[in-house]
């Protein structure tokens, strides 16, 4: 028995699955007699018209934007063609012929007299069926978020999602990143807000049996021996890796508990973090390099696909434009100071010429409103915003030599905001010591749990760098989507978890 599986694993070719849509028309095999061999492609019915002796319907596997126009000749028996109708799930077997038609160039012919055969392998009923072909607004397709991904703006949105995780990681590899899993629960809030969701010990019973919460409950167990939380940040456990790894990265999912409805905000969402020992001399500028070199060379080759000009087709051209030139044109982004985004943000508010909710001022943080005229409106481009009061950033960030401000940047691109944020880390022991005291972060309670973070400083301690990048904003500068909880498959939000 054990030798002929041995003889029968060897005489195996190696394993494949069947072709997607996406792979067959991408090197089709075509002919014009029935001699041709046939092809069987499973999906769902995306629209379908029925005449008397043939059916035309577009199957699709989620793997490319169009699908493939079967035609299906009428046979002996009508029962099964009966049964075709949107939504259904679906086995075709036939021949993969060039497409008289314009659309396509090709179609599946499905003749059951020439060995063709549908086979349907899920029933869907057209009356209740809550995917119609109308249009669906975004609130509608929220409350349907299981089905959603059965759009086509949601499927190229998943699949353009896909493509961009995986160039970021093939450009990160070409730089000499490593990739590395960090945790999700913490004891450690890298941001310093306050807006981390704390875990607790659940009852016995199953989650999805629970009921809501009517009373205060009783102050929970601590599982780990002391509070835990859903990080907000990879950053600090970032940073130990890369005191021995050099060059490390991330992309992982991370948690805020910001009551915010607005349509940059998600509770969960994905962010993509990297850390790097011995940055260049240029400062905070060489990160703001970096980033720069990282969104040209990840997003320029996506701009031209088929999913990309699918999510586009309901925005503006000018809109999409702004985004190609900031991508293709030579002329690296611009920098600018704090200081010099105030005194222009300022001046035009003094002057009446744009009327803010918010009054600008030297030491208050850039609202939404004033990034996006920033990037939109007096630069056109994206553009980085560096070296912010030290009262308004988080500990971790190197101190200038003016005692004011930080080494840091935010960088900002018209029609999102701010997308990226990063700078250099302060290495300085002493300096990092009393900043975290000055924060209360060494004040006895917490002492325990940060003093790991000044061991980095204090044995063999090198400068370095990073940033984070919110992977839904980046999908939404890339893709035309206001709203980000279009940008990922299953989003949550204050007051909103479906699934």
């Amino acid at each position: 028995m054990i030798l002929r599986r041995l003889a029968s694993t060897a005489a195996t070719t190696k394993f494949s699955l069947p072709p997607t849509i996406r792979q067959l028309l991408a090197s089709p095999t075509t002919g014009a007699t029935y001699s041709v061999p046939t092809t069987t492609v499973s999906g769902w019915i995306k629209s379908i018209r029925k005449q008397k002796n043939v059916s035309f319907a577009v199957i699709n596997d989620g793997s490319s934007p169009k699908g493939l126009q079967a035609v299906l000749v009428k046979g002996k028996d009508d029962e099964v063609l009966r049964r075709l109708s949107n939504g259904a799930a679906v086995r075709l077997t036939g021949r993969l012929v060039s497409s008289p038609g314009a659309g396509q160039s090709h179609e599946l012919l499905v003749d059951e007299n020439a060995g063709g055969e549908v086979v349907v392998l899920g029933d869907c009923n057209p009356e209740t069926y809550p995917i119609q072909k109308k249009s669906l607004t975004a609130e509608y397709l929220r409350d349907h978020v299981h089905l959603r991904t059965r759009t086509s703006h949601i499927a190229a949105m998943i699949r353009l999602r896909d493509v961009l995780a995986r160039r970021i990681n093939d450009w990160f590899e070409s730089q000499g990143f490593c990739y590395a899993n960090t945790p999700v629960i913490t004891g450690n809030d890298a941001e310093g807000a306050g807006e981390a969701f704390r875990l607790a010990l659940a009852e016995s019973q199953h989650p999805a049996t629970a009921k809501p919460i009517q009373s205060q409950h009783p102050t929970p167990t601590e599982f780990f021996s002391r509070p835990a939380y859903l990080t907000v940040s990879h950053q600090l456990h970032l940073e130990a890796l890369a005191t021995a790894l050099s060059r490390v990265y991330t992309l992982s999912p991370c948690f805020r508990a910001e009551p915010s409805l607005t349509g940059r905000h998600l509770a969960e969402f994905w962010m993509l973090e990297a850390e790097w020992a011995f940055p260049t001399a240029n400062g905070v500028h060489g990160v703001c390099d970096l980033t720069e070199a990282l969104l040209r060379e990840t997003v320029g080759e996506l701009l031209s696909t088929e999913d990309v000009d699918l999510l586009w087709q309901d925005v503006g051209d000018s809109r999409r434009r702004i985004l190609q030139n900031a991508i293709e044109t030579p002329a690296s982004w611009i920098h600018m100071t704090y200081s010099e985004a105030i005194q222009e943000l300022e001046k035009v508010s003094t002057s009446g010429t744009v009327k803010f909710t918010y009054t600008p001022k030297w030491g208050h943080g850039l609202q939404s409103e004033h990034e996006r005229w920033l990037a939109e409106t007096l630069i056109g481009r994206p553009v980085f915003v560096v070296d912010y009061p030290a009262a308004l950033k988080p500990f971790y960030m190197r101190a200038n030599p003016d005692d004011k401000t930080v080494a840091c940047f935010d960088l900002l691109v018209p029609y999102v905001g701010e997308l990226v944020g990063g700078s250099v880390r302060e290495e300085r022991a002493a300096v990092l010591e009393q900043k975290m005291r000055d924060d209360g972060l060494l004040d006895g309670s917490q002492e325990g749990s940060y003093e790991w973070y000044l061991d980095l400083r204090r044995y063999g301690g090198a400068p370095h760098a990073g940033f984070g990048m919110g992977f839904e904003r980046l999908m939404s500068w890339i893709s035309g989507i206001d709203n980000i909880r279009e940008c990922i498959p299953m989003p949550r939000w204050a007051g909103r978890m479906l699934l």
